[in-house]
């Protein structure tokens, strides 16, 4: 849209009085968020095109927006709309989440349901659902039962984000296969997603136009914090946002199907995701929005109290860094994905290897062993081969290593095995297999399993996010939820909130992990990378990040990489970087300092991953931050705190502490010689005691943190 454009609009906004009304005469409406900073307008233009505007404090966020759809073989619904009912709600309730960052989530908002109708012949009907919460804005088309419409395929659908100014944005392109790129901190005219289309270190990549993933996040000239993303993406494809520099302006870019030749290919009535917008003052209020899971549906599987959020180990860095191989035939470790076949290891998944993993786990704690690499198949896989249906039957495991043997043991240490199942993006396979395959978890004591999609999607045509995808990883859900098994899914979709409605949907990848900094060829992740995700990805959704790396050279494996943070950083990870599930990564050899058990592996034994409550104490995205959560079952505290390339001295304010108690808190922080490369694992631990009126300075190195455990007295 160019300004002149924008102006005529604008002025139109300004001509009609907003204010609620069920009166259908009326051709614009107001909704405001229950403390009344937020104000949504809806309005239809002089030719009956439907378009929004959104305000904080009076001042506008979200100038005038269009909205329509494009079909193939159909007319498009863009305009020629007149409004033939509305209808307002106002919701204040509270729900419990089974497991999560806290325990109650108040899920309060105002809403208003617009009901449009074309005065062409045709008549067709949409209405648009908007939800308005003090934290921000989530909307929706529904496409109700009709006699003029009842299947389409969307080719496009053009959801506007008319931004206000050249905001800071930090963003990854909007890759339609895989989320696993450094973020970008850029204005939002300078945004290049098309020069990021070669990466060696990923392996399916199909950015098709300047597009950014969702979420991203923007902080403004003056200081708010935006961050658009979507909310229950269900028999839909996922939406990247197209990027008009020019005008300053996002614009929805649905994930395509070159089989379909669309979009979406749906069948009426039928709602779109959510399109959400999240509005702070703060940067932490970003995180303590619960937004994005208050736009899903209630649960609706029932109890899952067959998963308990976890700390587990795992048979999994060590093919990272290659000491291992997931194969027998010494091929398959990551010199095999980035190109160099020579590898003399040895493969990982054996009898006496996961025994090694069990014995230390059970002596440090640790509920969960994963072990990837133990079932035949791997010997078969090539990176982008063609042949890569029926590997995997999850169930026959190499020769050296004894199923029975190995679960007897786990259940007799009191842990428990999480299966994995990669499928070699072949879902059409898995799909054949899964009934079968989660069958024999149950029926062996396995409660989780860790799915992989590594690799273009086969069928040919299809995207890890298009909307085919998204109907494979929802009927896997589904089958997972009739199986009682708990779902943490790699190389995913990405995270909508449907954790809320489907509550075995515990964590997932989706972003660049912790296995870049073993074998990426740029460097692995900077240290500016997980204060951009804690402010991005994070507020998709809980992350296996899989931290806690305490050999941060590796140099014994490979001189050419090593994690780029102080082994404080990876403690703080613990709490900043939220999952049910959180790994313990590295080797336990690794955890070993002079002959004895490493003392900073005492907050990770300390450390909860199940939260009463998150505050988050401080931060600014791509800079630093810090966060507070206090466990369910014990009532201690944790803090969290990571900064990216630059040091810091951090102030920690303990208000969040319940007054006229004492409390012991234990500080693992970096050393006064610290540094992500110079000196990486230099530490210090201190203990002292904290009152809710106790203020604590700590020094954070470049790449540094620190962590705190706070127990009362």
């Amino acid at each position: 849209m160019n300004k002149l454009k924008q102006l005529m609009y604008v002025t139109l906004f300004a001509s009609v009085p907003f204010f609620m009304s069920c009166q259908k005469q009326e051709s614009s409406f107001t909704v405001n968020s229950p403390d009344a900073n937020i104000s949504v307008v809806f309005a239809l233009t002089n030719s009956g095109q439907p378009m929004y505007k959104v305000d904080y404090k009076n001042k506008t966020i979200i100038d005038s927006s269009f909205m329509s759809f494009e079909f193939k073989d159909l007319p498009a619904m863009k305009d020629d709309f007149k409004i033939v009912g509305t209808s307002t709600n106002s919701v204040d309730e509270n729900w419990e989440m089974p497991w999560g960052e806290q325990l109650t989530v108040r899920n309060n908002y105002n809403e208003f349901v617009v009901n449009l109708e074309e005065t062409s012949q045709t008549k067709r009907q949409l209405n648009i659902h908007f939800k308005v919460y003090d934290d921000g804005v989530g909307f929706r088309y529904e496409f109700p039962e009709q006699p003029n419409l009842k299947e389409v395929l969307i080719t496009d659908e053009n959801t506007q984000f008319n931004l206000t100014g050249d905001h800071d944005v930090w963003w990854q392109p909007g890759d339609w296969d895989l989320y696993e790129h450094l973020y970008h901190a850029t204005k939002l005219s300078k945004i290049d997603a098309i020069s990021l289309k070669d990466n060696p270190d990923l392996h399916a990549v199909h950015i098709p136009q300047n597009a950014v993933n969702t979420p991203v996040t923007m902080k403004t000239d003056d200081g708010m914090y935006l961050s658009f993303h979507e909310a229950d993406l269900t028999n839909y494809a996922g939406m990247t946002l197209k990027v008009d520099r020019e005008n300053l302006a996002l614009q929805s870019e649905l994930v395509g199907s070159e089989r379909l030749g669309g979009k979406a290919k749906l069948t009426v009535p039928f709602n779109t995701p959510w399109r959400s917008i999240q509005i702070a003052e703060r940067a932490g209020d970003l995180i303590e929005s619960k937004l994005i899971v208050n736009l899903n549906d209630p649960n609706k599987i029932g109890d899952v109290s067959y998963f308990t959020p976890m700390k587990y180990v795992g048979i999994w860095w060590e093919m990272h860094i290659g000491k291992s191989t997931w194969d027998m035939s010494a091929t398959q470790d990551m010199s095999t994905w980035m190109g160099d076949k020579e590898s003399g290891s040895k493969h990982g998944a054996t009898t006496e290897n996961a025994k090694i993993y069990i014995d230390f786990a059970s002596e440090n704690g640790f509920k969960g062993l994963l072990v990837e690499g133990w079932n035949t198949g791997w010997e078969k896989w090539r990176a982008n081969g063609d042949i890569r249906e029926g590997l995997f039957d999850f169930m026959t495991p190499y020769p050296d290593y004894d199923f029975d043997e190995v679960m007897a043991y786990a259940k007799d240490k009191g842990v428990e095995v999480i299966m994995h199942h990669e499928t070699s993006a072949a879902p059409l396979t898995y799909e054949k297999q899964m009934d079968e395959a989660y069958t024999f978890m149950k029926d062996n004591g396995m409660n989780s399993v860790k799915t992989g999609y590594v690799g273009e999607i086969i069928p040919k045509g299809e995207y890890h996010h298009g909307q085919w995808m998204v109907n494979h990883y929802q009927k896997v859900l589904e089958k997972a939820a009739e199986k009682k098994v708990a779902v943490n899914a790699h190389e995913p979709i990405k995270a909508t909130g449907k954790r809320r409605t489907y509550p075995n949907a515990i964590s997932r990848e989706g972003l660049r992990g912790q296995e870049f900094n073993a074998w990426g060829t740029d460097g692995g992740n900077p240290p500016e990378h997980l204060p951009i995700i804690a402010f991005t990805r994070m507020l998709a959704g809980p992350i296996d990040f899989t931290p806690g790396i305490f050999n941060i050279k590796f140099d014994e494996y490979k001189k050419n990489n090593q994690v780029s943070t102080t082994l404080s950083h990876q403690l703080a990870l613990y709490v900043v970087i939220y999952s049910p599930i959180q790994m313990v990564a590295d080797l336990p050899e690794h955890y070993m300092l002079d002959g004895k058990t490493h003392p900073m592996l005492q907050f990770i034994k300390d450390v909860g991953v199940d939260w009463q409550q998150t505050k988050v104490l401080d931060g600014e995205v791509g800079d630093f931050v810090v966060i507070a959560r206090k466990e369910r079952k014990t009532g201690n505290w944790f803090v969290g705190g990571i900064t990216g390339d630059n040091a810091r001295k951090q102030t920690v304010n303990f208000d969040f502490l319940e007054a006229d108690k004492t409390y012991e808190a234990i500080i693992y922080k970096d050393a006064p010689d610290s540094h992500w490369d110079d000196n990486p694992q230099a530490f210090e631990i201190e203990k002292i005691d904290v009152t809710n009126t106790s203020k604590l300075d700590i020094q954070l190195a470049a790449g540094g943190g620190f962590a705190i455990s706070i127990m009362e007295k």
